[in-house]
């Protein structure tokens, strides 16, 4: 029966269709009633198979996550955020003259929903407009207010929290000068507030089914994990993304990215900025008491706070599909995001104190030779020869390419 249903499951997975959303649903349920009375690991074995379909991919994952909710005997209240910036038009539906829409926030009310039911877990959505300027927070509230769950949302506005005479967000003259973080701060200090045991964030769209939120409770749960991260790059994660967003030169990004944030990718943390993150409301209570930045790298920043604390961090495995055609690194520029992602590491490695040896060499070549994103661009289509071969386990090695080698190459491609 498993075999049949694998091989009968949907070859690719849509984000802007809603009967792709239900059809993966029902095929969690019935691998549900076939493994209800034991462990899932034949099925997690069977789905390992090289040419499942996604669908049956993702269908695992949730059921796994399902199973967890059902057998938990632990009450928790969960918190879900998540940011909006020019979602106008993925919060609605998909329509000839709205081909991005993913009626993104109904299909989160609905996913939660579903994991939750039957549950000791009782979930609250918080959706926090960013300061879009295309009034993604009304959009937001309508939908909410229509929805029978609604009174289970609560949209929030960081401008209306601005200007903050202290707190986590005093660091913030307006939400003009938010980029993410200032959002989800917001919505976290408001969870908090309303008695959350544990904050999860996501994305605005729908690349992450908020079915799995039991792959991220059942570590903190069971194992008293602080603190626990979707990794995309586990080897059980279902990952559908673009490629070629960037160029070649994305391998030196990357190089100077693990050596100066050796203190997170040493512990294996690879995957920084996947969307999909549990912490401990009290852990995060601390650390957002004092950010470091306000843009779309304080994933990092949380993450080397909870390490500065001696927190032990747990990942797990999910489905992650790249909603690209409306991504904010898209719409930003994709050397605007690495910028941003590259000098708020910097930042943030010298606050915690692990700006040493050669992490600190790389961030000092980071600050004197890239002025911004127009430097990165001059040299994402390059590459020097000793970074070529390198493969995932290369970058960061400072006997691959050291520091002070790539200063001189980059002296001469920013100059060119």
């Amino acid at each position: 029966m498993t075999e049949e249903l694998i091989k009968a499951a949907k070859t690719e997975f849509d984000l802007t269709d809603l009967s792709h959303q239900k059809s993966v649903l029902q095929l969690a349920e019935r691998f549900l009633d076939l493994f209800k009375k034991g462990d899932l690991e034949m099925l997690k074995n069977e789905l390992r198979a090289d040419g499942v379909p996604i669908e049956a991919r993702m269908a695992g994952l949730l059921a796994s996550s399902k199973k967890w909710m059902l057998e938990n005997r632990e009450p928790k209240k969960v918190a879900v955020i998540f940011a909006m910036w020019g979602e106008q038009n993925r919060l609605l539906p998909k329509s000839r003259d709205n081909p991005n829409g993913e009626d993104s926030l109904v299909a989160k009310i609905e996913q939660l929903d579903w994991a939750a039911k039957g549950s000791n877990i009782d979930w609250h959505l918080y959706a926090v407009d960013d300061g879009c300027p295309h009034s993604s927070g009304s959009i937001a509230k309508r939908i909410a207010s229509e929805h029978a769950l609604g009174d289970k949302v609560s949209v929030l506005s960081l401008s209306d929290a601005l200007p903050a005479d202290d707190g986590p967000l005093v660091g913030l003259a307006s939400a003009d000068d938010s980029r993410k973080a200032g959002a989800i701060i917001l919505g976290a200090m408001n969870a908090i507030n309303d008695g959350a045991d544990v904050v999860i964030y996501t994305d605005a769209d729908n690349s992450v089914h908020l079915g799995q939120i039991g792959l991220l409770l059942q570590p903190y749960v069971d194992a008293s994990a602080p603190v626990v991260l979707g990794n995309r790059k586990h080897s059980d994660s279902v990952l559908v993304k673009e490629a070629a967003r960037w160029g070649i030169g994305i391998k030196v990004l990357r190089h100077m990215q693990r050596m100066i944030g050796h203190a997170v990718f040493s512990q294996g943390i690879l995957d920084t900025q996947a969307a999909f993150k549990l912490y401990d409301s009290q852990l995060l209570k601390e650390i957002i008491a004092s950010p470091t930045v306000y843009d779309f790298s304080f994933d990092t920043d949380w993450i080397l706070a909870a390490l500065k604390r001696g927190v032990e961090i747990e990942q797990v495995a999910f489905a992650f599909i790249d909603s690209a055609a409306e991504s904010a690194s898209i719409t930003q520029g994709p050397m605007t995001t690495w910028e941003t992602l590259l000098f708020g590491l910097e930042k943030q490695v010298r606050k915690y104190g692990f700006a040493e040896g050669d992490a600190a060499a790389m961030g000092d070549v980071l600050r004197e030779e890239i002025k911004d994103y127009r430097d990165l661009e001059k040299i994402i289509d390059h590459l020097p020869p000793e970074l070529e071969p390198a493969g995932e386990a290369d970058f960061g090695d400072p006997s691959i390419m050291s520091a002070a080698t790539l200063r001189q190459w980059l002296r001469a491609r920013v100059a060119s």
